[in-house]
């Protein structure tokens, strides 16, 4: 394991134990959200809520997620990642312990808010010691190998998430993402040593100068915010799909697992050709065919959900192509984004975490606001108006068309 301050390391040397460990770490976030899904209607069911209040509790991870990645990222360019990555995963193992016991939906809420608040640490730092360690060209690569280990949580959490609802009841669930945040903790605390070669003497005044230094910079933002408008999409996929394929098309919680987890395994795989793409292309240009492709999903999609073209499978299709696609996006525009800030990681990190999750808390409301009408089509819409945005982003913001390094 590299020590602080070591030389910057290449995709070949760095031992599988590192990206597998920091890969379950990042694991956090899609556990989270997607073990619970098959029990929402259960959970609304339970304290007798409506589904935009139960839709709530996903929304407010979200917004956990966004707000705690400023207050990580500065702190971590200051102290150092080690200290507030073990503190954030043992505040996410207790609050996630207490989940079981919340007596009603607004506890549950409130301790879902405080699980986040721990759980993003993971984030913020998974991508600050990746840039502390290796070059941007590199850290994209990097960062698709996080993705095939982190990826396994969308396609088992679902999946396990489902039958541990059968055997147990949902509040079983939160007892398992407890033990997980134990395991995170330990293996944080073994394999995880410093990696910030040189502190940054940061306060609150220059954490302000910093944000507005980086939301200033517009090759930074053209990145950062047609990555997170592409996620985006996906994130309102992720709220709403349970109500979509459970109670629109009529789909079991099994079947809706699998259903979810082939999608995740499409996101894994793309990231897995997107480490091999970028030996020969910038990560520039594989992202923007990436971003064109998940917008022409989203309008055949949204297409498909208007007339009723080829029935369920007529939405599924698409929808798979449009996740995909982001096994290239967050990568590439990840690595893009942050390859001016090598000083600043944690701070690039953490702003560019909370503009995703920002979003993904706006627009998981969103979709749950309009899905009051029922059926696929304000998911399709709403992903459909990501990728748009997304492309409209990145060529407004980012003004080197013909650059060749990230």
């Amino acid at each position: 394991m590299n020590p602080a301050g070591a030389s910057k390391q290449t995709y070949a040397e760095t031992p599988r134990r590192w990206i597998v460990v920091m890969g379950t770490i990042v694991a956090i976030g899609p556990m989270s959200i997607d073990m619970y899904l098959p029990a929402l209607p259960a959970i609304q069911q339970h304290f007798g809520a409506d589904t935009a209040s139960t839709q709530f509790t996903l929304a407010a991870f979200f917004i956990g997620l966004a707000v705690g990645q400023l207050i990580y990222g500065p702190l971590s360019d200051r102290i150092g990642r080690r200290g507030p990555l073990l503190f954030g995963l043992i505040v996410y193992t207790l609050a996630s312990a207490a989940c079981m016991f919340a007596p009603d939906i607004q506890a549950l809420t409130g301790l879902r808010l405080v699980q986040a608040l721990g759980g993003c640490a993971g984030m913020v730092m998974s991508r600050a010691m990746v840039r502390d360690r290796f070059e941007p060209q590199e850290m994209a690569r990097i960062l698709s190998a996080l993705v095939l280990v982190m990826g396994v949580a969308p396609i088992l959490a679902p999946m396990v998430g489902g039958q541990v609802f059968v055997a147990f009841g949902w509040q079983a669930i939160f007892g398992v993402l407890a033990l997980f945040g134990a395991i995170c903790v330990l293996l944080a605390w073994k394999h995880l040593p410093e990696t910030l070669a040189c502190p940054m003497p940061v306060n609150a005044w220059s954490a302000l100068r910093g944000y507005a230094g980086l939301l200033g910079h517009r090759r930074f933002m053209g990145y950062a915010l047609s990555g997170a408008t592409a996620q985006a999409g996906m994130f309102s996929y992720i709220s709403v799909s349970a109500f979509v394929f459970i109670d629109h098309y009529g789909l079991g919680p099994t079947q809706f697992a699998w259903m979810f987890g082939a999608n995740a395994a499409g996101l894994i795989a793309a990231s897995q050709l997107n480490a091999a793409l970028l030996r020969r292309l910038p990560a520039q240009q594989v992202l923007r065919a990436a971003l064109a492709s998940n917008a022409l999903a989203g309008g055949a999609m949204l297409m498909a959900a208007l007339t009723g073209f080829a029935g369920m499978w007529g939405v599924i299709v698409p929808l798979f192509v449009a996740i995909a696609s982001l096994g290239f996006t967050f990568p590439n525009s990840t690595a893009a984004a942050m390859a001016p800030f090598g000083d600043r990681a944690g701070m690039a990190s953490a702003l560019m975490g909370t503009l995703q999750f920002g979003l993904a808390a706006l627009t998981g409301a969103l979709a749950g606001h309009l899905q009051k009408a029922g059926g696929a089509v304000p998911m399709a819409a709403v992903i459909f108006a990501g990728g748009l945005m997304a492309n409209l982003l990145l060529r407004v913001l980012v003004t080197e068309p013909r650059e060749t390094h990230a």
